[in-house]
């Protein structure tokens, strides 16, 4: 995966999952070129992702559309 490609899925990846377009800086973080999401976005978000996210609060962790937090 290019580097145009990669920026172009986080870009859609911002797009998709902001409250009100808007994301805010505690929202998350940059890794080895990846873009970490905080664990107080998830709780904001509303539901797990699936994605297997580092700081996933959901329990059980990884399953898309759970809701109950740790």
């Amino acid at each position: 995966m290019s580097f145009i490609e990669n920026d172009w899925i986080v870009q859609q990846h911002i797009r998709e999952t902001t409250i009100g377009n808007k994301l805010l800086p505690t929202d998350f973080y940059w890794e080895q070129g990846k873009m970490i999401m905080t664990e107080s976005y998830h709780k904001r978000r509303g539901s797990c992702c699936g994605n297997k996210c580092l700081h996933c609060p959901y329990e059980p962790s990884y399953q898309k559309g759970n809701v109950i937090t740790k």
